[in-house]
């Protein structure tokens, strides 16, 4: 443990590829993001659009995972899970999260706070029939975050599944589909020297406009 700890603290990384000014950045932090999201694209990022999405329950547990951008527009950033699931459970008890974006070939991050509301049907049917059919399975087949008794008796389930849908189109589950968040706060954050690193903050004021502040490192 004490050599793993000797490594973790001995990282470092040299970082003066890129800068940072709130003065050339974009009024909209969703436009700004979406040139960070081609820069990300064009420096061929594998999964650029893998986010950690933070949540916290009633009893003010906070929990991460990575999930993945399925969309982004004016309105915020979109997302699909089960919602039965337990960053589902959460989300309904508590409709404020965060998400993280990282992108370490261009030492860059983008961290959002935001309230989270359900997609329409009609917008989850859509993104739900444009999976592979392997993955709308998945979504019935999986009582995600629940404890099941072996990989086997999942697999067995999948089976089943497939000969019940393999005459016609699989329906969305219920249970399953989009999120958005819609951000009040979004910080831009660009890697420096020395770790004297840029960071540019988006708030929300009460008129909807975004103010924008730059941030000591």
């Amino acid at each position: 443990m004490n050599n793993v700890n000797k490594i973790i603290r001995s990282i470092r990384s040299n970082l003066d590829a890129l800068n940072l000014d709130k003065n050339n950045v974009d009024k909209n932090p969703m436009i700004q993001f979406e040139h960070w999201m081609e820069n990300a694209l064009e420096a061929k990022v594998p999964e650029p659009n893998a986010m950690t999405l933070a949540t916290v329950n009633k009893k003010g547990q906070p929990d991460t995972r990575i999930v993945l951008l399925r969309g982004m527009d004016k309105n915020g950033f979109s997302f699909f899970t089960n919602y039965k699931s337990a960053k589902g459970k959460e989300i309904n008890e508590n409709k404020k999260v965060c998400l993280n974006f990282y992108w370490a070939e261009l030492a860059r991050q983008v961290r959002v706070k935001g309230v989270v509301e359900k997609l329409s049907s009609k917008i989850s049917d859509e993104y739900f029939h444009s999976r592979p059919y392997e993955s709308q399975l998945g979504a019935w087949a999986s009582d995600q975050s629940e404890e099941i008794e072996s990989r086997e008796m999942l697999e067995k389930k999948y089976k089943e599944l497939a000969l019940k849908f393999s005459k016609g189109k699989i329906k969305r589950p219920p249970h399953w589909g989009g999120f958005i968040v819609k951000p009040f706060s979004i910080e831009f954050w660009q890697g420096r020297a020395n770790r004297l690193h840029d960071r540019v903050l988006y708030e929300k004021n009460k008129s909807g406009k975004w103010n924008i502040s730059r941030l000591a490192p």
